[in-house]
């Protein structure tokens, strides 16, 4: 049996989600001018496209809900503020460092990043599975960016690693086998990691 949500604390949970696809695609411009790799950055480029386009969705929600996207909450504005933490984050090791350190750290920003951004889509697919007057909005935006935030997050943590063993000079799979298994879950990532060996 459906229980009945939170309304304040969905519309939370809504705020952050919006503000965190605001903040994802300063954070992938940041990541841009420090990727190195053109796979990656080929990669990077279209998860920024689909990041506009969650944005676009979730603005779309917010008008079907009667939501303002303006308004403002405690927790939004920590949103906003790690948002432009990793952006400074990216844009110092930019100005201090290598430019293959500078590609490590985009990475890592970017899977802090999409790591809350999972969250928040799968937060809000709980919610649409509760039923009430939100869940069929709520469940069409979801089914509508759920691969593409799986990819976001597994696929980049994978480039993450492989970055990391590369500047150890350990033998690294670029692209990595995550991209390469076209991953979508977390044990689907943890049998890539696994069979990484088998790419070597």
């Amino acid at each position: 049996m459906a229980r009945k949500t939170d309304d304040a604390q969905v519309t939370e949970l809504l705020l952050q989600a919006l503000e965190t696809e605001r903040g994802g695609q300063k954070i992938y411009n940041a990541a841009l001018q420090a990727v190195q790799n053109d796979d990656l950055r080929e990669e990077w480029e279209g998860y920024l496209e689909e990041t506009r386009g969650h944005e676009e969705i979730l603005t779309r929600v917010f008008e079907q809900l009667g939501l303002d996207t303006e308004m403002s909450s405690p927790g939004r504005k920590v949103v906003a503020h790690h948002g432009k933490s990793l952006v400074a984050a990216i844009e110092m090791a930019i100005k201090t460092d290598t430019p293959a350190a500078a590609e490590l750290v985009a990475a890592e920003c970017v899977v802090l990043a999409e790591t809350k951004d999972h969250q928040n889509w799968e937060l809000i697919g709980k919610v649409a599975e509760q039923g009430g007057a939100s869940a069929k909005v709520l469940k069409q935006a979801y089914e509508a960016v759920e691969q593409q935030e799986d990819h976001h997050l597994y696929h980049t943590a994978g480039w993450a690693r492989e970055l990391w063993l590369q500047s150890l000079g350990i033998p690294a799979v670029l692209p990595p086998p995550e991209e390469q298994k076209d991953v979508e879950t977390a044990i689907g990532a943890a049998r890539a990691e696994k069979a990484r060996k088998d790419y070597l």
